[in-house]
């Protein structure tokens, strides 16, 4: 038996987890280039950067629960579970999105 998330919770999960997965992995990345001899802050940037698609899968769940709904919405006519999943998608992206902000308003690095 699958149990189902609320969708409002779900929604809000999904921006704080990519949020938190762009500037948890991009501080503690820079606390390593630190240690490592290496510009701390230039590495924050980079890694936000390649984090961002990483945050999205963390997010939506990381497995094929989405492709499922997808599958499910376009086969058997359940647009709703097509539409939520567009809407978690979109909340992930404007996590990441933010986190990825803040590193920059943190660095100070111009985007390239």
């Amino acid at each position: 038996m699958e149990v189902k998330e609320a969708f409002i919770p779900a929604f809000i999960n999904s921006y704080f987890i990519a949020l938190g997965v762009i500037l948890g992995g991009s501080i503690v990345g820079g606390i390593g280039a630190y240690l490592a001899g290496e510009p701390p802050l230039s590495t924050i940037y980079s890694l936000a950067n390649r984090l961002k698609i990483w945050a999205l899968v963390a997010a939506i769940g990381g497995t094929f629960d989405a492709f499922s709904s997808f599958e499910r919405g376009f086969f058997e006519g359940e647009t709703r579970d097509v539409i939520k999943q567009v809407l978690l998608i979109i909340s992930a992206m404007g996590g990441a999105q933010t986190g990825w902000l803040l590193i920059l308003w943190l660095t100070q690095e111009t985007p390239e």
